[in-house]
């Protein structure tokens, strides 16, 4: 999403270490990095549990990507993201050496980078606990140093590295019990203020998942379908509950949406039984065909599409999304998660205007003074990459950034392990080449046919190798 897995050097492709194996005693899976998640969720719930980390990405997605990032998504409000689900980690260093790496197990000092790490583990610990706190839910920006304070496993450091420090070429994950019974409630307000409310009773009640859909995505949801809410209402939640039984499913929803009544929503809708609930949740889904469809020359361009802020202020801060877009003549459409205030952005962006690249650029930088203004991070979900990289010095603590070069340095001195993400180099800059660049020289023929169905069929699961041979 932020250019994490490009760049100029060797890419690695893992897609086709596709192991995986069981072991339903101990509630835990041991996968290649290039399994989906969707496939390893499938072999689970057959032996009755599930992997609850689960990207809306996630019928393509892969473990591997999803450790490098620390992935979350919807149900992260309940279950938390990725990090707190990895228990050992198989890596290649940028020496070539090798080992695993495990919680409660000292890091093998016989391996040169952990036992440069192993003499400087306990000063690290010590320098990242005085680190200032974000105030947010969510975080994949910079190092994993918080939980790294609390924990002291580098298993904490590895997840959500992004490849800087190594590669992953197997991963232990923990899986829970499967939940039996869902149910939904999808609740409409006139105002921000009255949603960012509701997510929090939503959050107190244990909701699994609470989505915000704002009225930007509405707008556009309208296009092609009536919209299940009142025309005026400015947001709507979407919000789902676990539990061991349909009735207890249902007895929660329904309990949420009286509560939800004190706030004067617009309206309050139950899906109680699987149907109910899907036509629900469908409104969700709504956007992302209607955007595919755009003229060619109209671009939905992800560059300020993560941010966290905290939850206090989410209102404030996509009204402030919004006259942002506004200032800069662009149509966007905003949606996250209510329960994390958890913003994604798509701001639609016409490839045919002269000045289109300064406009991103100058949207983008805006952007950032708002996250750092709020206390926010730039990154929920998906990552710093490319992108967020050179902008981390804006919105983190300098000791943050000097921890991180100086993990940069023990792992890798030399810079080898894709560079320019989690630290950035002199004059890196956030926006370079960009795929929808009509400037761009074009790619051989066979590489944008493969490009292209894969845009098409949604094929992201799908090895790149295999696509450019078949398109040949």
């Amino acid at each position: 999403m932020a250019g994490g897995a490009v760049g100029d050097g060797v890419i690695v492709d893992v897609s086709r270490l596709k192991s995986l194996h069981i072991n339903a005693a101990a509630k835990l899976a041991v996968v290649g990095p290039g399994i989906t998640r969707a496939a390893l969720d499938h072999a689970a719930r057959r032996a009755g549990l599930w992997f609850p980390v689960d990207p809306s990405s996630g019928a393509f997605c892969s473990l591997g990507g999803m450790a490098a990032t620390n992935a979350a998504g919807p149900r992260s409000l309940k279950h938390g993201p990725m990090r707190a689900w990895v228990e050992e980690l198989a890596c290649v260093f940028a020496d070539g050496t090798s080992a695993r790496v495990r919680r409660a197990t000292p890091p093998d000092a016989g391996v040169p980078v952990l036992g440069r790490f192993a003499t400087q583990a306990t000063a690290l610990r010590e320098r990242a606990a005085h680190l200032p706190r974000l105030a947010v839910r969510k975080d994949s920006s910079g190092y994993g140093w918080r939980d790294f304070a609390a924990s002291g496993e580098l298993v904490d450091l590895l997840v959500g590295s992004e490849g800087s420090l190594a590669v992953f070429t197997e991963i232990t994950l923990r899986l829970a019990p499967a939940p039996n019974a869902t149910a939904t409630v999808l609740a409409a307000f006139a105002t921000l203020e009255s949603a960012v409310q509701g997510a929090a009773i939503a959050r107190d009640a244990g909701a699994a998942a609470c989505e915000l859909l704002d009225r930007t995505f509405l707008d556009v949801a309208a296009v092609e379908r009536p919209l299940p809410v009142d025309g005026a209402s400015e947001a709507v939640l979407l919000i789902e509950l676990d539990a061991d039984d349909d009735h207890a499913a249902n007895l929660a929803a329904s309990s949420l949406g009286s509560a939800l009544q004190s706030l004067g929503p617009t309206s309050v809708q139950l899906g109680l039984d699987d149907e109910s609930a899907d036509s629900l949740w469908s409104l969700r889904y709504a956007v992302s065909p209607i955007l595919q469809r755009l003229p060619a020359t109209t671009q939905s361009m992800q560059f300020i599409e993560d941010c966290a802020v905290p939850p206090d202020a989410l209102p404030t801060f996509v009204r402030s999304l919004r006259a942002a877009l506004d200032r800069h003549h662009r149509r966007g459409v905003i949606f996250g998660h209510a329960g994390d205030a958890h913003v994604h952005v798509n701001p639609l962006v016409d490839i045919t205007q002269p000045d289109w690249r300064e406009t991103i650029a100058s949207l983008l930088d805006e952007v950032v003074d708002l996250t750092a203004k709020f206390g926010g991070t730039l990154a929920g979900e998906h990552g710093d990459g490319r992108l967020r990289t050179p902008l981390l010095s804006r919105v983190r603590h300098a000791d943050e950034l000097a921890l991180a070069r100086d993990l940069k340095e023990i792992f890798d001195p030399e810079g080898r392990m894709n560079p320019g993400v989690k630290v950035p180099l002199a004059n890196q800059t956030p926006l370079g080449d960009i795929k929808y660049d009509p400037d761009l020289p074009p790619l051989p023929n066979a590489a944008r046919r493969a490009l292209d169905r894969v845009a098409a069929e949604r094929a992201y699961d799908r090895n790149r190798l295999e696509l450019l041979d078949e398109a040949n």
